[in-house]
């Protein structure tokens, strides 16, 4: 019995991905979310030849560090397909690291997609996927996904909000009936609170930092909200010296990383304000009783939650696996095909 299971897996290869900025997620049916990678490819060029070297884990720990013969790119920016050839094959690697034996089998796939992604983008990640070798490529909304992933009863006759949070963007959206009655994607995300650290960082303190720094501020002291006791947490970061070009090591604090993550945490918090304004009052009305549910990597940050419940006065709440959750709603999707068909888009 143990074989015909190991082959039935072989044979089912159709699978959901979640391409995000930040991270890619691969959740193939039957078996749950089994791949979670950076989303960056370092390439070797030489002669104006590129040769790829390392996707994913690998390819991160070269970012900012790479020699002139490397290059290390991230293909999507802001939830989107910036660098088409490189994106193709990343989505190949993650595809042929998932299915190390069943090289035969051309998957079923569905991507999740930003909603305020424009047709043309949406064009560019349906073909980056068949080019991967995929045998359909199906596309599902990052909001709806977010919610079903979150555990959210969206098919009912009920108003349930979401705030996705990921690298690239944050989608806001309203749902009943299992499908969007509002929703806004803004261009804020895990991408734009690093380089807020950075900037920051560069005028207050004359110190230059990389990427890889200000993300490791974010998730070790990251908070949204100023500290009760006005300075909170601190950690020693290391960067450069803009006075006199030496590397030099300081102190920052929870209450500095506040301050510099005050913009983009109210661009996220106006969105919600947005969101409740245009929603019809009964759907409103449903959204006071059920509160906000938070997901996304963005939603870990610090104090976030509260940042929001002071804004709206309503309950939020952030959802259990919030960086899983649109790639376990997509595959969801992916399960339960025939009863969520309206939120799967095969053919724009």
């Amino acid at each position: 019995m143990a074989l015909f299971g190991n082959l039935g897996g072989l044979f089912t290869s159709d699978m959901a991905i979640d391409l995000g900025t930040a991270n890619t997620l691969v959740y193939v049916k039957g078996r749950g979310v089994i791949l979670s990678e950076p989303s960056v490819v370092a390439y070797h060029v030489k002669d104006g030849v590129k040769k790829v070297l390392a996707v994913g884990e690998d390819a991160k720990l070269m970012l900012g560090r790479t020699p002139g013969s490397i290059e290390a790119i991230r293909p999507m920016r802001e939830g989107v397909i910036a660098d088409f050839d490189t994106a193709e094959e990343m989505i190949k690697h993650f595809i042929r690291k998932v299915h190390k034996r069943s090289t035969f089998s051309k998957p079923k796939i569905i991507v999740c997609v930003p909603h305020g992604a424009t047709p043309v983008e949406k064009r560019a990640i349906r073909q980056s996927v068949l080019s991967a070798g995929a045998r359909r490529a199906g596309l599902i909304a990052e909001p709806i996904a977010a919610a079903i992933g979150a555990g959210m009863p969206i098919t009912d006759p009920t108003g349930n909000m979401v705030v996705d949070i990921g690298g690239g963007t944050t989608e806001v959206a309203v749902l009943s009936l299992g499908d969007i009655v509002y929703a806004r994607s803004v261009r804020v995300g895990g991408d734009r609170m690093d380089e807020a650290i950075i900037s920051y960082l560069r005028r207050q303190q004359n110190l230059l930092v990389g990427e890889a720094t200000a993300e490791r501020v974010k998730t070790s002291i990251g908070t949204a909200r100023m500290p009760d006791d006005g300075r909170g947490q601190s950690m020693q970061i290391r960067g450069r010296d803009l006075l006199n070009g030496v590397p030099k090591e300081i102190e920052i604090s929870q209450a500095q990383v506040a301050e510099a993550l005050a913009e983009p945490v109210q661009q996220i918090c106006e969105a919600v304000m947005t969101a409740l304004e245009t929603t019809p009052p009964d759907l409103a009305a449903d959204i006071v009783d059920r509160g906000v549910m938070l997901t996304g990597g963005g939603a870990l940050l610090g104090d976030l939650d509260l940042a929001l419940r002071e804004q709206t006065g309503l309950a939020v709440s952030i959802a259990d696996e919030s960086l899983n959750c649109v790639a376990l709603g997509t595959g969801k999707a992916l399960e339960f095909e025939k009863q969520l068909a309206h939120a799967i888009d095969y053919d724009s």
